[in-house]
């Protein structure tokens, strides 16, 4: 794709291209919008590294919700970009202050509360995922890793655990699994 055909991609070949998982339509992305939210984050009290840091996180809000179907513009999309960032920014700069907050803006924005939600609340939950597996202990947290991440066979697990077989792994697994559940649940069902 020529840098000239590029320039001329609609914003629904843009959102298509980054379902897709297209590397040169994500580059455009960031080409395209990037300067954008740098010149909002460097207004504002932030760095380098902060915009790319937002835009990073921008990108993903956009990513999850074009991928599940549930991106809904009502707006360009830099204008959904700017308010995904804005919004991140401002969370990011409220929680270092812990006052009030307010921007300069250059751009329009949108209303993006119940997009921004839902990735707070994956987030959320990958973060007590994590704890979960901490607090799991060993031998489990081990077992459901490499069962699950590193994606070893039950056979594979049984010998690396010294199980007399597969299905003693398995029930061992599943007990694992359990406890992790009941772990993960026990915070979740909290808040």
């Amino acid at each position: 794709m020529t840098e000239s055909s590029r320039s001329h991609l609609s914003d629904d070949q843009l959102l298509a291209g980054l379902a897709d998982g297209s590397d040169t339509l994500l580059e455009e992305l960031y080409r395209r919008y990037f300067p954008m939210v740098l010149h909002l984050i460097l207004n504002n009290n932030g760095t380098n590294d902060d915009a790319k840091d937002i835009y990073q996180e921008t990108l993903i809000v956009l990513y999850e919700k074009v991928t599940t179907g549930s991106l809904e513009l009502h707006c360009q999309l830099k204008t959904y970009l700017y308010s995904v960032s804005r919004r991140l920014w401002l969370k990011h700069l409220s929680a270092r202050s812990r006052s009030g907050v307010t921007l300069l803006d250059t751009e329009d924005i949108a209303n993006v509360d119940e997009d921004l939600a839902g990735h707070e609340a994956r987030d959320r939950q990958f973060d007590l995922m994590a704890d979960s597996l901490d607090r799991l202990g060993e031998p489990c947290r081990t077992l459901l890793e490499d069962f699950y991440i590193r994606h070893l066979s039950m056979q594979d697990i049984t010998e690396k655990f010294g199980y007399t077989n597969a299905d003693n792994a398995k029930t061992q697994k599943y007990k694992c699994l359990m406890r992790l559940k009941r772990l993960f649940f026990s915070v979740y069902k909290e808040e």
